[in-house]
């Protein structure tokens, strides 16, 4: 579940965002997303998600479900979007024994290509962080010129920047101000 929020967030950023930390970008798309995306990955998934002919825009795809799905203002259409992703994907709980580590369990997509099998454990992952968190660990980011996403993890549910570099920008800004007044 935790290792996926931090790569949900970088595929909902990657193709979805407009401004991100600090200024304008360009949302990616078709190879240019399966690219970027696929460099988040080992070599196996990599390659396979590179060799999906469609990814980028099988990605754009579900990027935008997961965005809408994140940032529902209601939890009951947030629980709605996430169920239907569960379905669509076809996630199917299985234990996998990685290299080094015990068993464990995926949620991988039950049918389709490596995108289709994100999907499911994106979907999954997002009903297990509701479940264990609440429906309000999910947001936009508080400094200014950022609409990135984030998961929210902490303890105490005090995320409000997307990354680092966003919360430095506005601590700085905030400092700044204080002492203009």
């Amino acid at each position: 579940m935790t290792r996926q929020a931090p790569l949900i967030a970088e595929l909902v950023n990657l193709a979805t965002t407009r401004s991100r930390g600090g200024g304008s970008v360009k949302p990616l798309s078709g190879e240019d997303l399966a690219t970027a995306f696929a460099a988040q990955f080992g070599d196996r998934t990599s390659a396979a998600l590179r060799a999906v002919p469609d990814a980028g825009e099988r990605l754009a795809e579900l990027a935008t479900e997961l965005r809408h799905a994140l940032l529902a203002e209601r939890p009951a259409d947030q629980a709605a979007r996430i169920n239907a992703m569960i379905r669509k994907y076809g996630a199917q709980p299985y234990l996998v024994e990685d290299v080094g580590q015990p068993f464990h369990l995926h949620f991988h997509g039950s049918f389709g290509t490596q995108v289709e099998a994100l999907g499911g454990e994106f979907a999954t992952a997002l009903a297990l962080i509701v479940d264990g968190y609440g429906p309000d660990r999910f947001g936009i980011c508080e400094a200014h010129q950022c609409e990135a996403v984030y998961i929210d993890l902490t303890r105490n549910a005090s995320r409000r920047y997307c990354s680092t570099a966003c919360t430095a920008r506005a601590k700085t800004a905030a400092y700044r101000s204080r002492r203009q007044s």
